[in-house]
């Protein structure tokens, strides 16, 4: 199987075409597109198995890019903290072109509906785009309330 790292740079200059071409609300409707259309699989490890299929999807994950994270969990809460994301340091690395400059953003575009449909509370914080740092917390949302 490919890993989705094989298209890291094609996705990036996908991003920067659409937004020259389009605008960038014609890329969040493609990451939208995307995270409804392409994530039932992570939608189903979320709605059967909450925070442990959140731990199973993204340990994975992270694990197969190589990622440099940290993962912390308890029964109400998910966090993984991005030491160095993989996609970021092979865009800086790539000195035949420059990385679209809101690629960090379709991590929580892709995400975030999927979690919140699950009754989570999904907040990432983008620490360094340039070195690919950045924080996700998820909550269980509290019984009765909205996020």
């Amino acid at each position: 199987m490919i890993s989705c790292t094989e298209f890291i740079m094609a996705y990036s200059e996908w991003f920067k075409i659409l937004d020259e071409s389009h605008g960038p609300q014609a890329v969040d409707a493609l990451w939208r597109s995307i995270s409804a259309e392409f994530f039932g699989h992570l939608q189903q490890l979320v709605s059967e198995g909450g925070i442990e299929g959140m731990k199973a999807h993204w340990g994975r994950t992270l694990i197969e890019e190589k990622a440099k994270f940290e993962m912390y969990s308890d029964e109400n809460q998910y966090m993984t903290v991005m030491h160095e994301c993989p996609s970021v340091g092979a865009l800086r690395r790539a000195d035949h072109m420059t990385r679209y400059d809101r690629y960090c953003e379709h991590c929580e575009a892709l995400y975030k509906p999927i979690i919140e449909a699950c009754g989570f509370v999904y907040r990432k914080e983008i620490l360094d785009a340039e070195q690919g740092v950045c924080t996700t917390v998820v909550r269980r949302l509290e019984e009765g309330r909205r996020p």
